[in-house]
């Protein structure tokens, strides 16, 4: 398979796509949420727009094909592509070595599910630049940011919805679990919308690409886990005040309206409204429950 003379650059065009995916008998599967760029303009906006560093080290997500996994090898030390389907993840190697045998070299690929992903090879990677599943997108980033704390930057394209609802902020409609969990970790922004037509198979939504650039959490004595627990009881039934929807997490309604007074926030508001600051100081004084 050599280098399309329509591509100068080695990436994947439509015809490419289909043709690489024939060869390996591969049909993207909906129950992965696979659907694979082909569009050379997109993976290159992707690049630009993640404003990576020639000493970055790039965790992929979902590489498929290859597409951009091509567009991001020129521009960083070190792709870590983590492909959950076998078939894919033996081809991809091959794919770039083909096309890009200069930065072969550059190219790690790991077989697993980035949701159970512990440890990769090599170099703490410093970026998570990727294409995700739409299904399993929120899930993804959350994990690769508690587990490798020396990702600086993310840039992602999801679904168009989950992109509103990441970059959402305190009193938005959508505003919600995944909005305040992602500022545990750094700002948040949607930075652009792709159209349906750059994928294939075209998905029936848009596309946002989201960038979360690395900041300290929040000062709190309480642990991520301690004002996630918080986080989730909040919205778990969002239309009832906290003092309702934080009585299971803290003991009893009349427990979650001392622990909502002593952080300073109203019991009769709704986590809506909250900042993730404002979770860490409710996490802070949730009650000790005794268990007799």
């Amino acid at each position: 398979m050599g280098v399309n003379p329509d591509s100068s650059d080695g990436l994947l065009g439509a015809g490419d796509v289909r043709d690489l995916a024939d060869r390996l008998g591969v049909r993207p599967k909906k129950q992965r949420g696979q659907n694979f760029v082909i569009d050379g303009n997109t993976v290159r906006r992707i690049v630009r727009t993640a404003e990576l560093r020639d000493d970055d080290v790039v965790i992929e997500v979902g590489p498929g094909l290859g597409s951009l996994t091509l567009a991001l090898l020129p521009h960083v030390a070190r792709v870590v592509a983590v492909e959950i389907d076998e078939v894919l993840a033996g081809a991809l190697a091959e794919t770039v070595a083909a096309r890009r045998h200069d930065l072969a070299a550059r190219l790690e690929v790991v077989t697993a599910d980035a949701l159970a992903v512990t440890s990769l090879p090599g170099p703490h990677p410093t970026a998570l630049v990727a294409n995700l599943p739409y299904n399993v997108s929120v899930p993804v980033i959350l994990h690769l940011l508690e587990t490798f704390p020396t990702i600086r930057r993310v840039l992602v394209m999801v679904q168009l919805e989950v992109a509103d609802r990441l970059a959402a902020g305190p009193g938005s409609k959508v505003y919600g679990v995944p909005s305040v969990k992602a500022r545990w970790y750094g700002d948040v922004a949607r930075v652009g919308v792709v159209g349906r037509t750059v994928f294939w198979p075209a998905p029936n939504v848009d596309s946002g690409l989201v960038a979360i650039t690395r900041t300290a959490p929040p000062s709190t004595t309480a642990t991520r886990s301690e004002v996630f627990a918080a986080v989730d009881a909040a919205f778990a039934q969002r239309r009832k005040t906290l003092r309702a929807a934080l009585s299971g997490w803290a003991g009893s309604p009349a427990l979650a309206e001392h622990a909502l007074r002593a952080a300073g926030v109203d019991p009769g508001a709704r986590g809506e409204i909250l900042t993730v600051e404002d979770f860490a100081r409710i996490a802070e004084h949730r009650p000790t429950i005794v268990v007799p």
